[in-house]
């Protein structure tokens, strides 16, 4: 699953959450987080962390495959 990176550094922006505290408030580590504002893949489980401790649907923060069929 990948969180899209613009719409969390966004909401962290907006928060005005660094990424130690999100991942504090998370329960994941600072390299998840930094991996995840890159734009790499994490588990479901781990975009849910991410999303409750910013408040957000997780919905929100996750990105939109779009299938070229």
């Amino acid at each position: 699953m990948r969180i899209d990176r613009v719409k969390l550094i966004a909401e962290m922006a907006q928060q005005d959450i660094t990424s130690i505290r999100l991942a504090e408030m998370a329960g994941v580590s600072r390299v998840t987080v930094s991996a995840v504002r890159c734009g790499k893949a994490c588990a479901p489980v781990t975009a849910r962390k991410i999303a409750a401790a910013l408040g957000v649907p997780v919905d929100s923060i996750i990105k939109k495959e779009v299938n070229h069929a």
